[in-house]
């Protein structure tokens, strides 16, 4: 009897106004700028619960520091001092310079949204000086550890069933063969899969910015060997799914690298993000160019897909310290 088609994954429901400690109707309109995101500006989910804890986070901390729920007419009142407070606040709380940047990106957003209708004012950021972002360089892996992490080979002793061995070598294979996040590749339908005579593949992905890039011989011959092995019906739903034919989450695919890491004695920066960042760096080393990486990895800057340039240096300047005869 074949396997019924995997039901829709459900969308979890914004936070109710009571959650956010201001005056009823900036509360109220804290859930329509959230709608707004999720609609209008298509936000993920990981972003909405990432906005609304910070939002929630600064609402509470207004209400504390000027002594009651916030309404409009204490919004527009802010001053950059008192940004500079709930900054110090978050800093004694323990909060990282990129998750200062990104609440304070979220607090603009937000009294952005409020400014429109004449409920708030932005000018205080312009005072105020932005945690700096620490500098970090994107860990690629080597081309040997690349491809070991997505040989289906590798996994062969696991006491795993084989479409599901397959699928998740099917699901890597994705992003270290096309550079995709991993969000994009278990976007993909059945219907859109890269197989057969069709080598490219059409994604949206962050900001609900499409773009189609070329998907290699080995990367569909592992998703043939996926979709021939797969037990259920897959027609109208996702192209990937779980052990009980739902949507297949993220985190089982991280586990499966866990579990390969392990195995090949890998550093624990050997994720399935890794891969997309081995992509670009592979093709940086091999010649490619900036601009094609750019499009093909999606990024709406430049700057973004540049840091790879120093992600290749990096790996050169090891090279050379490890090998030449003047290095020491």
């Amino acid at each position: 009897m074949p396997a019924s088609p995997p039901r829709p994954a459900a969308r979890k429901p914004l936070p109710d106004a009571a959650r956010f400690s201001a005056a009823p109707q900036i509360a109220q309109e804290t859930l329509l700028w959230l709608q707004s995101l999720a609609g209008e500006r298509r936000a993920s989910r990981h972003t909405l619960d990432g906005y609304a804890r910070d939002v929630a986070a600064f609402l509470s901390f207004l209400t504390e520091h000027l002594g009651q729920k916030p309404d409009a007419g204490a919004l527009i009142a802010l001053q950059p001092a008192d940004l500079r407070a709930w900054l110090a606040r978050r800093r004694n709380d323990g909060l990282e310079a990129r998750s200062l940047l990104r609440a304070l990106a979220a607090i603009r957003n937000f009294l952005r949204f409020l400014e429109k209708k004449g409920m708030a004012k932005t000018d205080l950021f312009g005072a105020v000086r932005a945690p700096k972002k620490p500098h970090s360089l994107p860990k690629a892996l080597s081309v040997a550890d690349a491809r070991d992490l997505i040989d289906p080979d590798q996994r062969a002793g696991e006491a795993r069933e084989p479409w599901v061995l397959a699928r998740d070598a099917a699901v890597l294979a994705l992003l270290y063969g096309v550079g995709l996040r991993i969000s994009e590749a278990l976007s993909i339908t059945r219907a859109d899969a890269p197989i057969g005579g069709r080598d490219r593949v059409t994604i949206t992905g962050k900001g609900g910015k499409t773009r189609t890039v070329p998907v290699i011989e080995p990367v569909r011959r592992a998703i043939d060997d996926y979709l021939a092995l797969c037990p259920y019906d897959l027609s109208g739903g996702p192209l990937f799914v779980g052990a009980k034919g739902g949507p297949l989450s993220p985190r089982i695919v991280q586990l499966a690298v866990q579990r390969l890491r392990g195995g090949l004695g890998l550093p624990e920066s050997a994720t399935p993000h890794a891969l997309r960042h081995s992509f670009a760096t592979h093709l940086l080393g091999r010649g490619g160019d900036l601009r094609t990486i750019q499009e093909l990895l999606g990024h709406a800057s430049l700057s973004t897909t540049q840091i790879y340039t120093a992600v290749d240096k990096k790996r050169l300047l090891d090279a050379w310290k490890s090998a030449h005869p003047r290095a020491e």
